[in-house]
């Protein structure tokens, strides 16, 4: 996980705020400076520089946002995907013989119980991955048993489908744990915000204009916009949660192990 996880949502929106407000200020009294050595000095060209940066910064917005709802989106897709493989599957242990169906199907139930909770990074997280992949190994154990006895196109339908939650498990985890907005780009992006305030701070200091009420609007727009963003790449903190609901209907469906 990238170190910016450690910092709560409320923490990171406010440091996004104190660290735009720092930029802009400081902007400021460069630009006023600026001004008293040089009253005469032309503001045009400069005002349509901010405007480039700040378009730059949209921008970079944009294409950070695009990148933490593409991996919600994918997220929430897997969920509903792994719940029809498990259903599928628990729906062919029909294929097999009575004992065998009952302690497949049982294995199901207690491994969707196990899923309803979705990956999130608690302290008993390791123990949840550790079962899991315990009733994975004991699944196709039975499967492989299956192919041996009756190696038909009907138990490979089974298998098929077995195989299928098991990747779907790796899956997950890779979505939920790894498969983040790159550190490169968070960093790339609080460049370009930096410049950006600076060169507003820089260009109300020159123009010896400086409204607070203009300058705190744009400082928490932007935090609420790169707040959202946060909010959106991580699956296990925040409002924006991936839905575990195909996840809790195929544990109502099948019901407790």
């Amino acid at each position: 996980m990238h170190s910016v996880d450690h910092l709560p949502l409320w923490v990171f929106f406010t440091l996004v705020l104190l660290f735009s407000l720092f930029w802009t200020e400081c902007g400021y009294r460069v630009g006023a400076h600026r001004r008293k050595l040089d009253p005469k000095e032309p503001e045009a060209p400069l005002g349509t520089v901010v405007a480039s940066i700040l378009g730059l910064l949209a921008f970079m917005l944009g294409f950070t946002f695009n990148v933490a709802i593409n991996r919600y989106d994918d997220r929430r897709e897997a969920v509903l995907n792994e719940a029809n493989a498990i259903g599928t599957t628990y729906l062919r242990a029909d294929f097999m013989d009575n004992q065998a169906r009952d302690k497949a199907r049982k294995l199901l139930r207690e491994y969707v119980q196990l899923r309803v909770d979705g990956i999130l990074p608690t302290p008993e997280f390791q123990q949840v991955i550790a079962r899991s992949v315990e009733i994975q190994n004991d699944l196709w154990s039975g499967a492989t048993n299956l192919a041996k006895e009756h190696p038909t196109p009907i138990s490979g339908l089974y298998v098929s489908t077995l195989n299928e939650v098991i990747d779907m498990h790796s899956k997950r985890i890779t979505l939920g744990l790894h498969s983040r907005v790159p550190l490169s780009v968070w960093l790339v992006l609080f460049a370009v915000s930096a410049l950006a305030m600076l060169s507003v701070g820089f260009y109300f200091g020159l123009t010896g204009n400086r409204s607070w009420a203009e300058t705190i609007v744009l400082i928490v727009t932007f935090a609420l916009v790169m707040l959202l963003v946060a909010d959106l790449d991580r699956p296990h903190e925040g409002l924006i949660k991936a839905s575990q609901q195909p996840m809790i209907d195929l544990h109502n469906q099948l019901g407790p192990p």
